[in-house]
């Protein structure tokens, strides 16, 4: 039987992950499968995989052909290396002990990688979020500039309306508080007493 090792999907729409199967080359991509063998996220940055060494070494081992991405995936873990190393001591290249301190370096190696990447994503997160802090800082800061602004016009605005008010008042109370002069009455005009002749 030809197997194949392959991914198999799962999660929900637009965030999927998968585990990492073997199948059956003729099943279908999320069919039946032989062993789970560990999982893929791709999701997370870098992507997290989750994978049982030994037995990924033991399938590739026995002829199962993975797809290119489980390969890219195998290959990044270090199965075919060690693979490759196994076939080094079956040669006698070198032994076991001198193997495994190959793989071993180049698994420090990978994992300070790793680090450096994660820790350089970490920086540029905290430079842009501090960025955009800043900016939400200026736009805060010119709001309230135009609050302030627009305040102090509401209360100059007021404070002249209380004082016209207040001069209003003041005008009308001094009105009120003034004697009233009577009108003059224009003097009366001797009156000349006519004289009637009669004819």
């Amino acid at each position: 039987m030809a197997t194949k090792i392959r991914l198999q999907r799962n999660g929900r729409k637009r965030y999927a992950f998968y585990s990492i199967v073997i199948a059956d080359v003729n099943a279908p991509r999320d069919g039946r499968f032989t062993e789970k063998i560990g999982t893929y996220d791709p999701n997370c940055n870098p992507a997290k995989v989750d994978l049982k060494f030994d037995r990924a070494l033991y399938w590739v081992e026995c002829g199962a052909q993975p797809t290119d991405t489980v390969r890219s995936i195998l290959s990044k873990e270090g199965v075919y290396l060690m693979k490759h190393l196994r076939g080094g001591i079956k040669k006698g290249a070198f032994d076991e002990a001198a193997a495994q301190a190959k793989f071993d370096a180049w698994k420090k190696e990978k994992t300070e990688k790793t680090a450096k990447v994660v820790a350089a994503l970490s920086e540029a997160k905290k430079a842009a979020n501090k960025t955009r802090l800043e900016a939400e800082k200026k736009v805060n800061e010119e709001i309230a500039k135009k609050v302030a602004e627009k305040k102090a016009a509401i209360e100059a605005a007021q404070a002249e309306a209380l004082k016209q008010a207040a001069e209003e008042a003041a005008a009308a109370a001094a009105a009120q508080e003034a004697p009233i002069e009577a009108p003059e009455t224009p003097a009366e005009e001797p009156v000349a007493e006519e004289t009637a002749t009669e004819a």
